[in-house]
């Protein structure tokens, strides 16, 4: 990520109005908008796999929440993230449609693909921006629980909130993720990982 802007700091309403490039994402880091490398395919198609099952097992349940990507957070005053995956009531999102896709209250879930710059480029501000930055902000944010996807070690880490900080299980190979959101859920890592169209 980059910071791009001139101006001092950023409100976090100036950076909801703030499109320099409509073709690049921005979040709010310390109050200066930051652009995010574009994706690998890889990171797209496992977002979609995820979105998908969270999707069947909201409908499944008939539970009143969306799976959306790319949605953003408010993480803090002059700070917002941008995720990969969220879980949130379907009525914030109803109640917001015509406003920016940046939401104010938790989502249930969050999840983050670490990314990888490209083929042969691991970029080692996405590690420590998943594993460290955002799992903080998460946290004091009373996300509930957040998936960190690491296709570049091939594992899954889960975090639930419990009295305000994470509990990180590990899971990775053929384990079945285990989900305090989403109970029901049959997904390991392995198929994560094995991108099948």
């Amino acid at each position: 990520m980059t910071a791009i802007s001139k101006k001092s700091l950023f409100s976090f309403e100036e950076y909801l109005e703030y499109d320099p490039d409509p073709d690049n994402r921005y979040e709010l880091v310390a109050g200066q908008p930051e652009i995010m490398n574009p994706p690998t395919f890889r990171h797209i198609l496992i977002c979609d796999f995820v979105r998908d099952i969270f999707k069947t097992e909201i409908n499944r349940l008939q539970l009143p929440w969306l799976a959306i990507r790319e949605g953003g957070i408010r993480t803090g005053w002059r700070k917002s993230r941008i995720t990969d995956v969220c879980v949130v009531e379907k009525a914030e999102v109803l109640d917001s449609l015509d406003k920016s896709g940046v939401l104010e209250n938790p989502p249930l879930l969050v999840v983050q693909v670490v990314l990888k710059d490209t083929a042969s480029h691991i970029s080692p501000e996405s590690i420590k921006r998943d594993y460290r930055y955002k799992r903080s902000e998460y946290a004091a944010l009373g996300i509930p629980e957040y998936w960190i996807i690491d296709p570049i070690e091939q594992k899954v880490t889960i975090l639930v909130l419990d009295e305000g900080l994470y509990e990180e299980t590990l899971f990775t190979a053929a384990q079945e993720l285990i989900s305090s959101t989403f109970q029901e859920i049959k997904i390991t890592p392995q198929q994560l990982f094995t991108i099948k169209t």
